[in-house]
This record gives structure tokens, C-alpha cells and sequence, in this order.
């Protein structure tokens, strides 16, 4: 039935075969499809025909039940929402979007955010989510199936994923490493330690603080620089293996076994942020903490830079470019409501992230007022010294400047800052300023934020163990669910195109992580964290945008926005609204063309720079990259970057070679020059009828989804030209 040439394919998208013979429509199984002779049949057979699904055997309900039978699945709805909200929100929410909203005008920040999560995240996760479910595949199937010239996409995305596990773990890995040291009272980074040799405080810490000198010198005995690479660090070696040996467990049977993580790695960090909420609330200056994160600053929608920021965290916040939110996808119905699932995590990650940002400055606002007030307290103090030292001058009114410096419970930060702002120049330079706001941008970034400033909040806490045990217990599962996600994003992909690797999945599985922690090893030495800090910067953002960027572009230009429309409208039962056409055709893609462009000049014109630790001054200094890391940048950027031009030669090379192969045999050529437009169906069925084979019984009458009147038929020769405009909208 239906031999490979002469034959009319109508459908090759679904999990049913329809095609057409003689006049006459068969259905077969994906799985009893027959093998084309090469993959340069398959690329033009799949550009050439409309991947709308037509039918299924017995009607519609056939198609309800289309999964492939070896195919995994979601035990349920709630799952693959927790797998999805577990992926797209990480330690990201909690450490980088407070940190851009309160530097970039927080409440102004917050609604560019949601207008650019609006008019690009969620068309972008919509299309993502509709492609992994439609075609049921890993990222290289998925954009292999729609454009073979462009198969190298998903490979780049599994290369960036790689990438992003190696030092994510190295993350979680620490967050193991603090919440193991949790479990002692006093905490060990609530005080400065005693040098035997002096009996005295030691020099580092005292210089800087105790948790920057357990974070620097304890946790990662860090280096000078990223030139000095150090011994490795034995204790967060262990720790990396224990992370990796996590993640090995919890995937070794793909997703039956993660989604059952799921339910309390994407759940428990909820109910430790609504915990250190209402703690947080109750704390002195929590109100000054939520002040400074929603005072306006519209102004800052006139800078650009600030325009990149709130674009490339909605980028980042969803996952998108990774895989992983394709590969998530495919394991759903082919009639699951993806349209729904979109908009549902865009707006529970944005939540999040206002519900983290809440969290954070409530507990920094109370860090910041203690600060300050013992600042205050300081100054008092001194000025109390000065003045009994001096009586007779403050007597007669020519001495130190009035301020009721021996009761200092009584003074606020506000009322010291307005005394010294009148006579600080009669003070000198003993007595100092104690800004509220400077103490809230100290620490506010990134590792600064989990591993000193919070560290240093829940050493103020009674109880501090308990309240440090559940916070690193939540980083730990927030990174935990990004991770299952992130290697997802991997190995559905490789099992999805390469079958050898789909029957040794836990082999797969274990031989990936097993790598994952050989090639994590470069973390753990003593210069680690600048290796993570340069991953994090550069190895996956330029990268992710590219694939990005080439993402929507197969889409809405090669595929085509109304084809691809279609196909949504089949899985959905609906249309979804026209406004996707012509996002995804400009909007999206001039917004990720310009965040492209936005992240290689500042790259260029900025030049790559880390932040170093240096042991002699307790302090961080920003430093350039040598000459051989920014080789190394620039290699990583180049290794994920490049199977996209090498796929595209690879398939132009393929079908160049298949095409002189037709036409030395003859007549294949116009196999390729077959093009389908849309016909109605009743039209079809009454040409069916009229062909004597029907009449025989020999095959069932064809039941066409609930998809309207609309269906595709041979286009005549002569119409070639024209109609591939209209499809491809080019």
C-alpha cells in the first residue's frame, strides 16, 4: 500500500500516515509508515507537503489515542505543570530578577518586564510547546521534521544545555555544602575566627565580614585570580559528586522517575518563600526593604541597556532555546491545550519572581536597618568619646554639633543622616555617613546574594540553623528542578534520534552525568568559581539568542506562520488568534535579532571582565580576562554555535548528491516539484467516490478531523512559483 513514488502524501505530522493512491486515501500508522529512500526524499517531501493532519482510520477519535506505544508519557496533567513551572523556575527568579528590579527602577522595571514578557516570552514558549507537542520529538527532531537544512538547531541546543548542567551543579553542589554546615549552632559564618599564631581576629575576615571570609576562603578557598588555578577543593569535589549522584537517581528512569521528584522539588520552595515571607514581615525595616523595590523610576525606559536587561531575563526565565521545553512537550497528548500550559507558566513564573523579589527585600531591607543602625550606634559612640574627652567646647557652643548621643536607641537612621548631612564638614573623618540604601545594593547579585547576604540575615535570626537548613534546602530544589529540566533537554533529544541510545536509556542516563561531573572537575578547583562566573556570562547566552533567533525564523519564514497555524489548529481544536502570525513573523523575531546584536557589542566594546577575589585587601576587584580565556570564550561560543551553518552544508551537500542521483535514474525530479494546497474536503471524498477501487470495499472511508472544509491537494505544475510564496512567505 502506498509504494514511494506515485504516491499523493497528505499527511506526514501525525502519529497516522495519510496518504493517497491512485484517487484512492489510505491511513497507516506512523510506525507502519514505509522508509523513504534517503533523508533528501524526506526533506523534500516534508517541505513540499502541509503537515495539517487529516484523518484517522475510524474518525476522529483515532487520533485521540495517536501517542506512540513506546513513547513515555505524563502520568497526569499536574505533573507535566510541575515539570514546566520546576524548569523555567530557578535560582534565577530568586537572585537575578530582584537584583535588575531594584537597580532598574523597580516597579517601572517590573512592567517593561511584563510588556516584553507579553509581546516575546510567551509567543516564543507558545511555539516551543506547540512544536514539541505536534511533532513528538526531542529538539533535534523537532526542527529536523520541520526544515532538515536547519537539524543543526537542536544540536546546538543539546551543546548550550551541556554547557548550563556542567555548572549548575557546581551550584547546587555548594547550596549542599552550606545547608550540610546549617546543622551547628552558632553558624560557623556568624563570626570571625581566631588566628592561633596571634591570638587575634583574623586579618581577612575582620577586614571584610564573616560571611565573605567563609564564602571566599572557607567554601571555595578561592584564588587571586583565574591565571592562579589552584589544587582542588576536596570537600567540594564530594559535594559535586553527590549532586551529579542525585540527579543520576532521579532521571535513570526519565521522566516516570523525575516527575515523581517533581511534586516536592517544585512545590517545597512555594512553601519556604510564604514561610520567610510572613517571618520577614514581622522584621524591623521590611517596609523600607519593599519601598526600595517599588519605587518608580520611569526614566529608565529610556535607556537601552536597561531594555537588554528586562529581555534577556524574560528570556532566560522561560527556558527558551534550551530543548527542554520542547522535550517536556512531547510527552503530552496530541490534543493538550499547549495555548493554556503557555500562558499558565509565563504567568506563574512571573509570580514567582515578584513572590521572590518580595522575599528578598523584605529580608535585605532587615539586614540593610540593622546595618545601619549599628552604623548609627558606632558614630554615637565615637561623638560621645570626642565630646567627654572635649567637654568644655560643646559647653560653650564651639565644640562638636548637638545630637542626643547618649541615649542611641532614640535615634533614627533618618533623623543621624540629616544631622550629618548639616555638619559633617565640622566632624572629620572618624565620624561617617550610614546610608540605608548603600547596605541594600552591597551583595544583592547573584552568589552574593544566597551565599553572603543571606547567610548573613539568617545568623541573625533566632534559631538561625533552622531558618539557614530551609533556605539552602530550597535552592537546593529549585536547582534540582531546573537541572532534571536542563537534562532533559539533552538526552530526550539524542533517544529521540538515535534508537541504539533509546535502548540503553539508563545507561544513556549514568554515562551522561558520569561526564558531566569528569568535565565539572574544572569548577572545583581553587579558581572554580571564576570558570562558573564565565560559563554563566558567555558559553550559554549568545548561543541560546542564535538558536533562538534561528528557532523562529524556521517557523514563521521557512515553515510558514499559517502552516504552522494549521497545524495548532488540529491539536487544539481551535485557531489560536491571527496576532502569533505576525509576532512571531516580526516582533519576536526583530527582538531576539536586536538582543543578539544588543549582547555582541557590549561583548566587543566592554570586553569580557570577572570579578576577583583578593585575599591581601578582603575585597572584590573586577579584572580582565587573560589572553587564553578569552580563547576560551570564544571557543565555547563557537562550539555551540556551529552546527547550525555545518547542518545546513551537511543537508544542501545531501540533497545536491540526492538530486543527480534521480536524475540519473530518470523521472525523479518531478518528484520533488509536487507542491499541496489547501482544497475542501468534501471535494476530496467526492473524487474518492468516483474511483472504481472504492467500489470493491477494498479500503474504509476516510473520517477528516473537525478541522473546517479546508485540505490540501497536488497543486498542477504550472502553479509552483506562486503558491511557494504564499506558503513559505518569502
Amino acid at each position: 500500500m502506498c509504494p514511494d513514488l506515485g504516491v499523493s502524501y497528505l499527511d506526514l505530522w501525525g502519529p497516522f500516515l495519510t496518504c493517497q493512491q491512485h484517487g484512492q486515501v489510505h491511513v497507516l500508522k506512523r510506525n507502519e509508515k514505509p522508509p523513504l529512500d534517503s533523508l533528501e526524499d524526506r526533506a523534500w517531501l516534508g517541505e513540499g507537503c502541509s503537515q495539517t493532519q487529516l484523518a484517522a482510520a475510524h474518525g476522529s477519535g483515532a487520533a485521540e489515542t495517536s501517542d506512540d506505544d513506546d513513547r513515555p508519557a505524563w502520568d497526569s496533567k499536574v505533573q507535566y505543570v510541575l515539570a514546566q513551572v520546576g524548569f523555567s523556575v530557578g535560582l534565577g527568579n530568586v537572585w537575578r530578577f530582584p537584583y535588575l528590579c531594584h537597580q532598574n527602577g523597580g516597579g517601572a522595571f517590573m512592567l517593561l518586564y511584563v510588556f516584553l514578557l507579553l509581546i516575546v516570552g510567551v509567543p516564543l514558549f507558545f511555539m516551543e510547546l506547540a512544536a514539541g507537542q505536534s511533532i513528538r520529538q526531542g529538539s533535534i527532531g523537532v526542527w529536523k521534521h520541520i526544515s532538515p537544512n536547519l537539524a543543526g538547531i537542536g544540536y546546538s541546543s543539546c551543546i548550550v544545555c551541556f554547557y548550563v548542567a556542567l555548572y549548575y551543579n557546581v551550584i547546587i553542589a555548594w547550596s549542599l555544602f552550606y545547608m550540610g554546615n546549617s546543622f551547628q549552632y552558632p553558624l560557623p559564618w556568624e563570626r570571625c575566627p581566631t588566628d592561633v599564631a596571634t591570638n587575634d581576629t583574623v586579618k581577612e575576615c575582620a577586614s571584610s565580614s564573616p560571611t565573605s571570609y567563609f564564602w571566599f576562603r572557607k567554601a571555595l578557598d578561592i584564588t587571586n585570580s583565574i591565571q592562579e588555578s589552584g589544587e582542588f577543593n576536596p570537600v567540594m569535589t564530594g559535594c559535586l559528586l553527590a549532586a551529579w549522584a542525585i540527579v543520576a537517581l532521579a532521571m535513570i528512569k526519565g521522566i516516570k522517575s523525575s516527575a515523581k521528584v517533581m511534586y516536592f522539588s517544585s512545590v517545597f520552595p512555594y512553601v519556604v518563600l510564604f514561610i520567610f515571607l510572613i517571618r520577614g514581615l514581622m522584621l524591623d525595616g521590611a517596609m523600607e526593604g519593599i519601598k526600595y523595590m517599588f519605587y518608580p523610576k520611569l526614566e529608565i525606559w529610556g535607556n537601552l541597556q536597561v531594555w537588554r536587561q528586562a529581555a534577556t531575563q524574560v528570556f532566560f526565565a522561560l527556558g527558551l532555546g534550551y530543548g527542554s521545553v520542547i522535550a517536556y512537550s512531547s510527552y503530552n497528548p496530541v490534543h493538550n491545550n499547549c495555548h493554556r500550559d503557555a500562558l499558565m507558566v509565563s504567568c506563574i513564573n512571573f509570580m514567582t519572581s515578584v513572590l521572590a523579589t518580595l522575599v528578598v527585600f523584605v529580608v535585605l531591607g532587615f539586614r540593610a536597618k540593622t546595618i545601619a543602625l549599628g552604623c548609627v550606634a558606632k558614630n554615637l559612640g565615637l561623638l560621645n568619646l570626642m565630646i567627654s574627652s572635649e567637654p568644655n567646647q560643646h559647653a560653650l557652643g564651639t565644640g562638636w554639633p548637638w545630637i542626643n548621643s547618649t541615649d542611641q536607641s532614640v535615634v533614627s537612621v533618618a533623623e543621624y543622616r540629616q544631622w550629618y548631612a548639616q555638619h559633617s564638614s565640622d566632624l572629620g573623618p572618624t565620624i561617617t555617613d550610614c546610608s540605608l540604601e548603600e547596605e541594600m545594593n552591597k551583595g544583592v547579585e547573584g552568589t552574593g546574594l544566597a551565599f553572603i547576604a543571606f547567610t548573613e540575615v539568617m545568623a541573625l535570626f533566632p534559631a538561625s540553623p533552622f531558618w539557614s537548613t530551609l533556605f539552602f534546602l530550597m535552592l537546593l530544589n529549585l536547582g534540582l528542578s531546573t537541572m532534571f529540566g536542563t537534562m532533559q533537554g539533552i538526552l530526550t533529544p539524542l533517544m529521540d534520534n538515535f534508537k541504539l541510545l533509546a535502548r540503553y536509556r539508563t545507561v544513556l542516563t549514568v554515562s551522561s552525568c558520569l561526564l558531566g561531573f569528569i568535565l565539572g572537575l574544572l569548577f572545583t578547583q581553587r579558581s572554580g568559581n571564576y570558570f562558573v562566573a564565565m560559563f554563566d556570562d558567555y558559553s550559554a547566552t549568545l548561543p541560546l539568542v542564535i538558536v533562538v533567533v534561528f528557532e523562529t525564523t524556521s517557523v514563521a519564514w521557512v515553515y510558514g506562520t499559517d502552516r504552522f497555524l494549521d497545524d495548532i489548529e488540529v491539536m487544539l481544536k481551535w485557531r489560536p488568534p491571527v496576532v502569533y502570525k505576525y509576532l512571531w513573523k516580526y516582533v519576536c523575531l526583530l527582538a531576539m535579532v536586536g538582543l543578539l546584536a544588543a549582547s555582541l557589542l557590549r561583548m566587543v566594546f566592554k570586553g569580557p571582565t570577572y570579578t576577583a577575589w583578593n585575599q591581601t585587601a578582603a575585597s572584590e576587584m573586577t579584572l580582565e580576562y587573560p589572553g587564553w580565556a578569552l580563547a576560551m570564550i570564544i571557543m565555547l561560543i563557537i562550539l555551540a554555535s556551529s552546527p547550525v551553518p555545518i547542518g545546513y552544508l551537511h543537508a544542501k551537500l545531501r540533497q545536491r548528491g540526492s538530486l543527480d542521483s534521480h536524475g540519473e535514474q530518470g523521472g525523479g525530479q518531478e518528484m520533488h516539484r509536487e507542491l499541496y494546497t489547501k482544497c475542501n474536503s468534501t471535494e476530496l471524498l467526492d473524487s474518492r467516490q468516483q474511483t472504481p477501487g472504492e467500489e470493491e470495499g477494498a479500503y474504509p472511508r476516510t473520517a477528516f478531523l473537525p478541522i473546517g472544509s479546508e485540505q490540501y491537494r497536488l497543486l498542477p505544475q504550472q502553479q509552483e512559483e506562486e503558491e511557494e510564496e504564499e506558503d513559505t512567505g518569502v
